[in-house]
């Protein structure tokens, strides 16, 4: 029988319901979600894509999640978009008031949704209030790119990253598990908050990025040299590396973790996660007059038994 609301009339064409919904009035916590990360092994609704749509918002084509909101006359809107719409529906135009749209939230609560990452290999299908959190851990997720010297927004898996750095971004490549670069610089003085050099190594199957670059440390202008793993931090932790650097009979060490490139560069060098050297240090090491830096890092990488 007819509702006489079309929302509701095409949401019992097209839901198929297998398990009756719970009488828990809390919609967030109707579906409990042990490990987001795992897909779902009970599915509750048969979702088509007309039904995908409904929780679409008009606006940001983004998926609606509590409040949603709707108009006088049934059009829905997402909590984050109603303030720039000026409280005017953006379908009919009508004024939306604080009308919230309980049901398609309830509803919603029982649909599981594939993984947006599922061209990237994830075939999980997901309740819809916890698919969100799953997306946010998901291991298929793309990476960033890991340059560190424009505000690159290429996304992708390592493979395509890797043909990325050496095509788009010019980086060197280079194949084993250790390392000798020299790196020189005439004018030192004019080096504070400049990127530097970014040279990804090939070993063990994986692919590492060793970044050198200067930056103000307070008032100071300091160097400093660190790893990332172009892939996730559990599989980050299975490897380690140290890298050297010195001159005129000193030298300065540092043994570590390689990162994930999940945590962004600016994040990795702003832990002072790496190996730091005072610019005096750095010319001291460079020896000569100290108007020109000339600073040797030698390193390392192994795998942890």
């Amino acid at each position: 029988m007819a509702s006489g609301n079309p929302i509701f009339d095409d949401l019992q064409s097209k839901l198929e319901v297998i398990d009756p919904p719970p009488q828990n009035e809390d919609i967030l916590d109707s579906e409990p979600v042990n490990d987001p990360t795992q897909p779902a092994t009970k599915p509750n609704l048969v979702v088509s894509g007309s039904v995908r749509e409904l929780l679409e918002c008009p606006v940001c084509l983004n998926a609606m999640y509590p409040p949603i909101h709707q108009c006088s006359n049934g059009h829905t809107l997402c909590s984050g978009c109603k303030p720039r719409v000026h409280n005017r529906c953006p379908t009919c135009r009508h004024e939306l008031g604080n009308i919230r749209c309980l049901a398609l939230e309830k509803v919603a609560a029982f649909l599981e949704l594939p993984c947006k990452y599922q061209n990237y290999g994830c075939v999980g299908s997901y309740p819809y209030y916890s698919k969100l959190k799953h997306e946010l851990q998901c291991s298929y997720r793309p990476y960033s790119c890991p340059y560190a010297g424009s505000e690159c927004t290429v996304v992708g898996d390592i493979p395509f990253l890797v043909a990325h750095l050496k095509d788009d971004h010019k980086v060197d490549m280079h194949s084993g598990s250790t390392f000798n670069h020299r790196y020189v610089k005439s004018n030192p003085h004019e080096v504070e908050n400049a990127t530097w050099m970014l040279t990804v190594f090939s070993c063990y199957g994986q692919y590492f990025c060793l970044h050198f670059e200067a930056f103000q440390l307070g008032i100071a202008p300091v160097y400093i040299a660190f790893l990332r793993f172009m892939g996730d931090d559990n599989e980050a932790k299975n490897y380690s590396y140290s890298l050297e650097v010195g001159g005129n009979g000193r030298k300065l060490t540092w043994q570590g973790v390689p990162r994930s490139i999940r945590d962004s560069h600016r994040k990795v060098r702003d832990s002072f996660d790496g190996l730091i050297i005072q610019r005096n240090m750095a010319l001291f090491f460079s020896g000569g007059d100290r108007k020109e830096l000339k600073l040797r890092v030698t390193g390392r990488i192994w795998k942890e038994q």
